[in-house]
């Protein structure tokens, strides 16, 4: 029987009497929003005023009918995908379940209390903050939790966050607000059945290689009777069966599947995200009673760590393939979980694909996510590092919280281990490194706060999660599947040697001395581990986006707007002082704006490009962070309204499969190719330096050879010889890629920093192509413009933007549009399309005062 979804809900404060409609799933916030009681929780500082929304106690309510046909199921259920996060439910006045976990999913048996005709199910939600604040009284101290900000949310230094299975970012984060929801945040249903009910389909994957998948489809049933059956499994054109007598209770089924000559499921860059449809099926007689489907990609994947004579390696090998990961952090979309549509998804996983990432990291701090994340990251080919939802704290170790959190780990694994994107599950985001319990002087001085005894308790609670609880989950749930106990860690030794630093030679790195320590870019150069696991660097939103959350009389670096939306501390200030140091003054605010994406943008290249250099010693870099909960100063590449900042495009040129770096490092310049292809690269690199004018100073040519999957210094030269007796700021060295006359990447290189290089208003023209309806352009300069911004009202994409343009090199770019079908981006007209450069945005030289 199809399941009945529950809607028409009303929802009040427990202390109120007025009942308003709400919208399932939902949350609090966002049904005080439709109902006008509250003002957008993202404008001005209204953030500050709604703090008052998590203190109260919400109460949801509706009815639902029952049939005749309903009534003669065996069995009728109560299904909630998820309930944010204490939640007691009554069916027709009776509890039949208290909720204390938003990453759990809770089933309930009503049928003894459910009568035919209407029936009414109500659910109060308990404040979290309420909830939780005497655990923190009766644990007697308090326990790290570095992002809750308590203090916003009038707690002072009382930070509960670390007691409640929610999700953290929901307390705050240095990118994020804090607003802790309340709510039915996944779907609710009744569901319906007799005889027995298939409730879950595995596809464990045992052997697969090019020649054959040995595969076991693991099939859990829940029977009331006993039943003779025939299980039938159908893929690929093939159909295998097994007789099975099925038993009351819970039944697990195995049934061995040999897959000849599979087609492989790749990740971007490698091959095709090759897909395919499972089916089970249990059949009595001519007679179907219960059926299932899956879909997953055959795969062998596995995390390889090898010692060599630098540490160990730390690279994902897919299907025997080493592959460099290439991609972001991604945190939740939104800091109003349900306000994220399938759309919203799509942009994000298709925007990753079109920046040729490969990887993408579910970081610790937000939520497990929705099937849709993982549907498309299977589809478009990218691979998945999952965390478990725990980040920048530590946590109780009671017996009722380390089973909520085994319980926890068990269904998210069981829920999520089909799909073949998923190549390894992490315990945790920075918490090994921050206690960092093995090294009295390293770590975030969390330590210090607490006695010897209460030190050591504190470190036993976390090994009993991220030591023996997580890993037990994924080798029970996920056999096969990898693990990794924290992010950034060596290695468990239990000593001075486990615990990640910036120049640590296994295990992956979080390096944040540029931006955090303030630390010059060519650091970016010096600090490069095996796996680069988080960096990354501040900017603004562009100026429309800014003008969603700011008046005019707000635009300015210090006002309480941008303050309020700015939640690194003194990150806004911390932006100014890097544009100083790199950049000229930007005229006005608006052009701030523009300058910190291009600052940003920068930023992520030197390190891109520096971890890719140093391949295979280091093998991924992703960078934080993908995307952005609400408008904010962030380091995400994509602003909270899906609009690509400029280290987007910057990405997607140094994120290329096949891509030039170009290097000036002690009086010499050296131009690295690198290859994540499987197959040689043979071609010619012409390098060509001009001057701001297009004239051409020198040109060289030279023969390049590459093996698959490498990278190396394929030209070098002195500074000296390549300059001559030229002003090197004001001159370009343009360096360009041909492979059978096709140009795979093109890169620019400046021998001093912009704040250097001597600027002129550039004349820039933008040209449709004529027979492109629209879509395709030619952009081109009649002196040297940096930065090339070209924006338009049409929301979407460019092939490329913020680019440099060389007189006499013009560059053609085509448009796409966002769509909200199955293809996120499709050719379009932007209609009229506006161009600037660093050239507009920057104070004339003889113009800019000394500051003291």
């Amino acid at each position: 029987m199809n399941p009945q979804l529950l809607g028409n809900w009303t929802f009040k404060a427990c202390d109120e009497h007025e009942w308003l409609p709400a919208q399932v799933p939902g949350c609090v916030h966002t049904d005080l929003l439709r109902n006008g009681v509250i003002p957008d929780p993202f404008y001005g500082t209204n953030e500050h005023d709604l703090q008052w929304i998590d203190k109260k106690d919400w109460e949801y309510e509706t009815s639902f009918e029952v049939s005749d046909e309903l009534m003669a199921k065996s069995h009728i259920e109560l299904v909630f995908d998820g309930l944010d996060t204490y939640a007691d439910v009554y069916v027709n006045g009776k509890a039949v379940l208290s909720a204390d976990n938003m990453f759990r999913s809770w089933r309930i048996e009503i049928k003894d209390i459910i009568v035919r005709g209407s029936n009414k199910i109500r659910i109060v939600f308990r404040s979290p903050i309420q909830e939780d604040l005497p655990k923190l009284e009766k644990l007697g101290y308090a326990l790290p939790a570095s992002n809750d900000q308590s203090e916003l949310g009038g707690l002072g230094e009382k930070r509960v966050s670390i007691f409640a299975r929610k999700a953290p970012y929901h307390y705050g984060w240095d990118w994020g607000p804090r607003f802790v929801t309340s709510g039915i945040w996944r779907e609710c249903r009744i569901e319906a059945w007799s005889e027995l009910e298939i409730r879950d389909l595995f596809i464990r994957q045992d052997q697969v290689t090019a020649s054959s998948a040995r595969v076991t489809a693991v099939v859990t049933v829940e029977s009331d009777e006993s039943i003779d059956g025939t299980l039938a499994i159908t893929a690929a054109g093939q159909e295998w069966k097994s007789e099975v007598q099925f038993v009351r209770g819970v039944n697990t089924i195995e049934l061995a599947l040999d897959i000849k000559e599979p087609k492989l499921w790749w990740c971007r860059g490698l091959g095709d995200p090759n897909l395919y449809d499972f089916r089970a099926e249990i059949r009595a007689g001519e007679r179907t009673i219960a059926d299932a489907a899956v879909r997953t990609g055959l795969r062998s994947v596995r995390l390889v760590q090898k010692a060599d004579q630098r540490g160990s390696s730390f690279y994902i090998e897919l299907n025997g393939t080493p592959v460099f990961a290439k991609g972001a952090n991604h945190i939740p979309n939104d800091s109003f979980l349900t306000d994220v549509t399938d759309e919203r998804y799509r942009h994000e996983i298709a925007s990753a694909a079109e920046s040729n990432m490969n990887m993408l990291r579910v970081w610790g701090g937000g939520i497990y996510e929705d099937k849709v994340f993982y549907d498309l990251c299977d589809e478009y080919g990218l691979m998945v590092w999952q965390d478990f939802m725990f980040a920048c704290s530590m946590y109780p170790g009671d017996e009722a919280f380390l089973e909520n959190v085994r319980l926890e780990a068990e269904e998210n694994v069981s829920r999520l281990r089909n799909h073949p994107s998923i190549v390894l599950w992490c315990g945790n985001n920075e918490i090994d490194s921050a206690w960092a319990h093995y090294n009295e002087h390293a770590g975030w001085g969390w330590k210090k706060d607490y006695s010897h005894e209460i030190r050591e308790k504190i470190w036993a609670d976390y090994k009993k999660i991220f030591h023996d609880i997580l890993p037990a989950a994924v080798n029970s749930c996920a056999p096969g599947a990898d693990y990794w106990p924290s992010s950034p860690i060596v290695s468990i030794s239990e000593d001075i040697n486990q615990h990640a630093t910036s120049l640590t030679t296994t295990g992956d790195i979080h390096y944040w001395g540029v931006w955090h320590n303030t630390e010059p870019f060519d650091n970016y150069n010096v600090h490069v581990g095996r796996f680069m696991s988080e960096y990354g660097f501040q900017s603004f939103p562009e100026p429309k986006t800014v003008r969603t959350y700011a008046e005019e009389s707000d635009m300015e670096l210090e006002s309480k707007v941008m303050l309020a939306h700015q939640k690194n501390g003194a990150g806004n200030r911390l932006i100014k002082n890097y544009m100083d140091q790199y950049m000229n003054e930007p005229k006005d605010f608006i052009s701030f704006l523009y300058m910190s994406q291009m600052l940003q943008a920068e930023a992520m290249k030197t390190a891109i490009e520096a971890h890719r250099r140093n391949k295979p010693y280091c093998m991924g870099t992703l960078y934080w962070q993908m995307n952005d909960c609400w408008p904010v100063a962030s380091w995400a590449g994509i602003d909270y309204l899906g609009r690509w900042k400029a280290m987007q495009y910057v990405a997607k040129r140094s994120f290329r499969d096949i891509s030039l770096a170009i290097e000036q490092k002690e009086e010499k310049v050296s131009v690295h190719l690198i290859s994540d292809v499987s197959e040689p690269v043979r071609g010619e690199l012409l390098l060509q330096l001009f001057n701001f004018e297009g004239k051409e100073l020198q040109a060289r040519s030279v023969l390049v050879h590459a093996e698959p999957q490498a990278a190396l210094v394929v030209y070098k030269t002195e500074l000296t010889e390549l300059l001559g007796a030229h002003d090197p700021s004001s001159v370009v060295l343009h360096a360009e890629l041909k492979l059978e006359e096709e140009i795979v990447d093109s890169k620019q290189h400046y021998f001093v920093h912009d704040k250097e290089l001597q600027f002129q208003n550039p004349d820039i023209t933008v040209t449709e192509v004529e027979g492109s309806g629209g879509t395709v352009f030619t952009v081109e300069s009649k002196l040297f413009a940096r930065q090339v911004w070209l924006s338009t009202e049409v929301e979407g994409i460019f092939s490329d933007n913020f680019f440099d343009l060389i007189p006499g090199k013009p560059k053609t770019v085509s448009f796409k549009s966002r769509h909200s079908g199955e293809t996120a981006f499709i050719p379009a007209s932007p209609g009229a399309v506006k161009v600037l450069s660093m050239s507009d945005c920057i104070l004339p030289k003889e113009s800019v005062v000394a500051h003291d």
